[in-house]
């Protein structure tokens, strides 16, 4: 296997419930431990939105189109790993859920993921955006204007603080912790993948479980370019500063993704202060996965990889 040092590879992945996504430049896997023990692995073209409109293969752009990519597969991706691993039949039916499965039927579930996608939403909105300003107000009210030309900043730490507590109490529950061993196992396959070594359980477990191109990254980077872009909005009001902070969100989603394309392409002083938030971070979110959490990620990343290295990308 060629060698890739000073190179990167377009697969990235994603831990799903008991499985792992895996997406290449031609076709995206979903490896599922099933029940029994066995492994499903199913195949799928590849559909970039940037393909689709040509528009979202520019600097900054295409950050738009990578996330929209990444939520759109990983939501397909997770309905269809917590089917094939039965985690919907381990409690017994309610009288209100045999009701809606009379009435909705094979939709109910993506009805359920819809209406808990929009509530994630609303939350987001409210702990990350809404809160921190508020808390910030009153502050303001206990201590004077003397905070106001750190508002942005005082923001920033109250929503680093609650993303991190919030990824550490996710940890704490069961299913949420194998869900981050996979995360893990999917970090250490395609770094294995990245190094030339063969893909073995053996050769992934020796890897790190921190990878630079990490969503978690992404998210962290995120949070503080908006620490920055809060600077520049003058607007004390919660809600209008809310408002002005999501009409600005494209913005901050094109930095971070430019930003951490260019640390998984490149390894330098500067680079790694920029991933050195982000890798902290995926202490939390990333967890030493098992062996067969391993060998799930193997064959999901078996199944996109291209005969013609397509995949590789150069420096």
């Amino acid at each position: 296997m060629e060698k890739r040092s000073k190179r990167i590879t377009s697969i990235g992945g994603q831990a799903l419930m008991e499985g792992i996504l895996m997406r290449g430049p031609k076709v995206t896997s979903i490896a599922v431990r099933l029940p029994d023990g066995g492994l499903d692995v199913s195949t799928q073209p590849t559909r970039f939105l940037k393909d689709r409109v040509p528009l979202f293969k520019w600097p900054l752009l295409r950050g738009i189109a990578a996330m929209y990519d990444s939520l759109s597969v990983g939501f397909r991706a997770m309905e269809e790993s917590v089917e094939k691993s039965g985690g919907e039949e381990e409690e017994a039916s309610s009288g209100f859920d045999r009701w809606l499965e009379e009435h909705l039927g094979d939709k109910l579930y993506g009805v359920v993921m819809a209406i808990g996608g929009i509530l994630g939403v609303v939350l987001a909105l409210v702990l990350f955006f809404l809160l921190p300003t508020q808390l910030v107000n009153w502050m303001k009210l206990a201590t004077g204007d003397g905070i106001e030309p750190w508002r942005s900043l005082i923001e920033g730490v109250f929503r680093l603080a609650l993303f991190v507590g919030y990824l550490a109490l996710c940890g704490c529950q069961k299913d949420v912790r194998r869900v981050f061993q996979y995360h893990g196992a999917e970090h250490k396959t395609i770094a294995c993948y990245e190094s030339g070594e063969a893909l073995t359980v053996e050769n992934v477990r020796h890897h790190s479980r921190f990878h630079p191109r990490c969503g978690t990254s992404f998210m962290v980077l995120m949070l503080l370019i908006g620490v920055i872009a809060g600077f520049f909005i003058p607007i004390t009001n919660p809600f209008l500063r809310m408002l002005v902070k999501i009409l600005l969100l494209p913005l901050v989603v094109g930095i971070g993704y430019e930003l951490i394309r260019l640390c998984g392409r490149c390894e330098n002083l500067a680079t790694r202060i920029i991933a050195a938030p982000g890798m902290w971070i995926q202490r939390l979110s990333t967890k030493e996965p098992e062996d067969g959490m391993m060998e799930a990620a193997i064959r999901a990343i078996e199944a996109v990889i291209p005969e013609n290295g397509e995949d590789l990308v150069a420096s």
